[in-house]
């Protein structure tokens, strides 16, 4: 299992191609997105911020960044051209975001990396978490990132499990994924490209590409579109 299975680094994020190896496991480019990020020059100061926006630390802001009349971004982050930042999101620490993104209202991202025109509208945790390009998560969609009992998180797939070492983990998203309204994506979560998650449920470990997963474990393939 590798990044490349899941997801392609896009140019808007070029700059940070040497960070995240596209043939080591897609869960190991968490671990390097402090050091892209420290890699940078500080940023220049964005011009015309509304007075709600608080900004602390090192944060970088595409020019066009459309900014609401208040949230809350915390460095380090870089957050890429064309991207939404939507009233109430709390971006703290550790976040880079691609182009044509939306971190959607009362949304939290920690940890995590968003390729481009990732969709989190409304009411979502990100913690921990690498979400491919396209990919979206419909409202009050959580990535869960910790273990009750706290211990490092495994990837179990039909083939073998994954010792990721990781004690926070949230979830890995391949391009096009999508995870419906409500649903939970526990510690360690995989989704394939194309792979679906219906509203409400709560999934835990691997889902191939372009498979639904519903409640109560059933599972059912995607047809192919010509």
């Amino acid at each position: 299992m590798k990044a490349s299975d899941f997801f392609t680094l896009p140019p808007s994020l070029a700059e940070f191609a040497a960070f995240f190896d596209a043939e080591a496991e897609p869960w190991a480019w968490l671990k390097q997105i402090g050091p892209a990020l420290a890699a940078l020059p500080a940023p220049s100061p964005r011009a015309g911020v509304p007075p709600g926006v608080q900004i602390e630390g090192r944060v970088y802001l595409a020019p066009d960044v459309k900014l609401p009349a208040y949230c809350t971004l915390i460095g380090p982050c870089w957050i890429g051209p064309g991207t939404e930042i939507r009233p109430g999101a709390y971006v703290r620490g550790n976040v880079i975001v691609g182009a044509g993104c939306v971190l959607g209202n009362a949304c939290e991202f920690k940890n995590c990396l968003l390729l481009d025109k990732v969709q989190v509208p409304h009411f979502s945790y990100v913690g921990d978490s690498v979400l491919g390009n396209g990919a979206h998560l419909g409202a009050g969609v959580i990535c869960s990132n910790l273990r009750l009992d706290q211990k490092p998180i495994s990837v179990r797939t039909p083939e073998r499990t994954y010792e990721t070492g990781l004690r926070k983990f949230g979830a890995i998203l391949g391009d096009g994924a999508e995870a419906g309204c409500n649903a939970v994506l526990n510690p360690g979560s995989v989704l394939g490209k194309r792979a679906l998650v219906a509203p409400g449920t709560v999934l835990t470990g691997y889902l191939p590409a372009e498979t639904i997963a519903r409640q109560r474990g059933q599972l059912s393939h995607i047809p192919r579109r010509d």
